[in-house]
């Protein structure tokens, strides 16, 4: 279990929670003999968490102490140990390693089963290990609402999300849960620092269909999408099927670690699945920053065919992954060179590739994995861990290609002598080891819709032009068009507003 994620609950409270000066406490204690509702102190705590949620009004705080917490039932949207139908703060005094809500599942009717939580919109759970938790539907340790540092444990759904469904995690443990069909780990919502391990299902071991951001996703199995699985179906006429329209979303993954996932059929790390065949539709997931490396599927090691280990369908960005995929830019295929694989760290070693190589704008907000800062080296790591004292502020891997060192010495000098330093060149993607492979403006033509400008230029580079009526110093240069995607070779642009007499001087640059 990775310790990071056991802390203190009262440590959260002032970044996800805003209570109302007026909100009352209840409280919580498993081995309470006095349990006097409103429960409004520890003498007269309550000593079954649904029986504070009932006393609460909502924007109210509700603190439970350790003990495992298995009895009490209430039914919304299925059985469920504690149902929060209204907009409520619980958290535990000490975390998930000494609070536990324990759902049931002990029946082989799955119509028997408990759900660990039911969470309704604008409720949060802080600090707590479900476990144990079922439900014929979706969500077997909890369903809605918020969760942060909480470990989802062995629950079991007969659908969808075993561990979890449509919900916002942040900083969770979701390990060993199953989904009769999608999302073993979990189905829909968004995970945030979240770590996601030895879950299965037939469909999207570790996650189907949710947005992630700075997970590791580990050791999930699953028939197809044993990763991470996005899945659509729509009727042959094109609408939508009102059963699987929910699944007709995009998912984007963010610099996430995606690794040692396994299938019987295809996708063994990412699959992105629509209406039987894999491609950019409704249902395709889009990855940014994100290592897809050593997982299997039955067709071997790393290929990218319907069966393909590492992923079937999809888009990448600057990640990393092999073979290197057709849909998408940026990506490197090198080895990722974690510092331990065996022993299960999964941080980058000192000369990984993954260092700088990832694009700032496509990285998520706050922290990596480890709590760290997330940009260190000026230029976000790939992977769901940030190098924290890269040498070089440029992308190792493209070092790596040329033979340029990564101890940083080399960032700011001239290879070829075309006048432009490697850090320059690194920027728009030229070769440092080519004086003819730079970025420079190619002589304009005029038309008679206006002046086509030209420049070298490189697939997947974003670029901006500007334009300016004198030199004068400072120039002053105004946008003309930005955000345009580079050529293979040149790309061009007609500028309709130089026309007639006049001097139009451009300068192109490189966006980031």
């Amino acid at each position: 279990m990775n310790t990071r994620f056991i802390r203190n609950a009262l440590t959260l409270i002032g970044t996800i929670w805003s209570m109302s000066v007026t909100a009352a406490i209840h409280y919580v204690d498993v081995n309470s003999t006095n349990a006097v509702a409103p429960y409004t102190n520890w003498t007269t705590a309550a000593n079954i968490i649904q029986d504070a949620v009932d006393a609460a009004q909502p924007g109210d705080e509700i603190v439970v102490t350790n003990g495992v917490y298995a009895t009490g039932e209430r039914e919304y949207g299925g059985s469920n140990r504690v149902a929060v139908v209204k907009p409520l703060y619980i958290r535990s005094v000490n975390g998930p390693i000494v609070t536990t809500i324990r759902g049931s599942r002990e029946s082989s009717n799955t119509f028997d089963h408990v759900r660990c939580v039911y969470l309704t919109n604008g409720a949060t759970l802080v600090g707590f290990t479900l476990t144990n938790g079922g439900t014929p539907g979706w969500g077997g340790g909890v369903y809605g609402g918020v969760l942060s540092n909480c470990v989802l444990v062995g629950n079991v759904a007969g659908a969808n999300g075993g561990g979890a469904s449509d919900c916002v995690l942040y900083d969770c443990i979701v390990r060993q849960n199953n989904a009769g069909d999608i999302g073993g780990g979990a189905f829909r919502g968004t995970l945030n620092n979240c770590v996601l391990r030895e879950n299965s299902s037939y469909r999207g071991g570790g996650a189907a269909s949710a947005s992630l951001n700075n997970c590791l996703v580990i050791s999930n199995s699953a028939s197809v999408g044993a990763g991470v699985g996005v899945f659509a179906r729509f009727h042959s006429d094109g609408s939508s099927n009102g059963w699987f329209a929910p699944y007709a979303s995009r998912s984007e993954l963010r610099n996430c670690t995606i690794l040692g996932n396994s299938a019987s059929e295809r996708g063994g790390g990412v699959l992105s699945f629509y209406g039987g065949w894999q491609g950019d539709e409704p249902g395709t997931a889009r990855l940014y920053n994100c290592i897809v490396y050593d997982n299997w599927a039955p067709d071997g090691a790393n290929h990218a065919g319907f069966l393909g280990s590492n992923y079937v369908g999809g888009q990448m960005f600057y990640s990393c992954t092999t073979p290197l995929p057709t849909n998408g830019f940026g990506n490197i295929n090198n080895a990722p060179l974690f510092v331990d694989t065996a022993a299960g760290n999964f941080r980058l070693q000192s000369n990984s590739p993954c260092i700088n190589a990832g694009r700032n704008a496509y990285g998520p907000a706050g922290p990596d994995l480890d709590g760290d800062p997330r940009i260190v080296g000026s230029t976000v790591d790939i992977g769901a861990y940030e190098f924290q004292s890269p040498q070089s502020a440029l992308s190792y891997a493209w070092l790596q290609q040329y033979g340029l060192p990564t101890d940083g010495s080399a960032d700011f000098t001239d290879s070829d002598l075309d006048g432009h330093n490697n850090r320059q060149e690194w920027r728009a993607w030229t070769d440092p080891t080519n004086a003819a492979s730079a970025l420079r403006l190619l002589p304009p033509l005029v038309t008679t819709n206006g002046l086509l400008v030209r420049w070298q230029s490189v697939v997947g580079r974003s670029y901006l032009l500007e334009r300016s009526a004198s030199l004068g110093a400072p120039p002053n240069f105004t946008p003309v068009v930005s955000g345009l995607l580079g050529q293979s070779g040149a790309t061009d642009y007609t500028d309709t507003n130089a026309v007639g007499a006049g001097l139009f001087f451009y300068r192109v640059g490189v966006n980031e």
